[in-house]
């Protein structure tokens, strides 16, 4: 059975490991080793996860299997001071997908942005991730598109996608 915990590891021990699996493995196709070397020191440093945490107020969940975990995301309410809930980050473990795993993170974070009066989900994906069709399944919509510069010449080219709560 699947869990989802608030991830408890302030070195973010697990989080780290999975997305060193998962990330060469999503990215291969899109990403060249450079930018996926600086992307992970970037982003899953853990000076760079603490900072996320604790500055940003980003809120990491893991979901584990029989203890052991299998996938993560992290999530901020309020994000830009509205009320929708940005998904920074969501993976699973290849060996894990098409289990469920990452449709229980997704209602996981719907439930806590329900939780706080939140009116939408949002995400990016990059435009060459075909994620974004898990993504269309689950009800998300494009609603725009984002190239960000993250520095050394690099850019993320990403879809932007909403998924809207009903609060009823």
């Amino acid at each position: 059975m699947i869990s989802i915990v608030e991830n408890p590891d302030k070195n973010f021990i697990n989080i780290r490991a999975i997305a060193q699996e998962v990330w060469p493995i999503a990215y291969k196709a899109i990403l060249s080793k450079e930018q996926l070397d600086y992307m992970m020191e970037m982003i899953y440093s853990v000076s760079s996860l603490q900072k996320q945490a604790n500055e940003f107020k980003n809120h990491f969940i893991l979901a584990t299997e029989n203890e052991t975990p299998v996938g993560f995301a992290s999530y901020e309410l309020n994000y830009n001071q509205t009320l929708k809930t940005k998904i920074h980050k969501i993976y699973i473990l290849s060996n894990q997908q098409g289990k469920g795993t990452g449709k229980l993170l997704i209602d996981y974070i719907l439930n806590q942005a329900k939780q706080n009066f939140q009116d939408a989900l949002l995400l990016n994906v990059n435009k060459y991730n075909t994620s974004r069709f898990f993504y269309e399944k689950l009800g998300f919509t494009l609603v725009g598109e984002e190239i960000i510069d993250i520095g050394n010449s690099y850019v993320m080219d990403d879809f932007i996608m909403e998924y809207l709560i009903k609060n009823n």
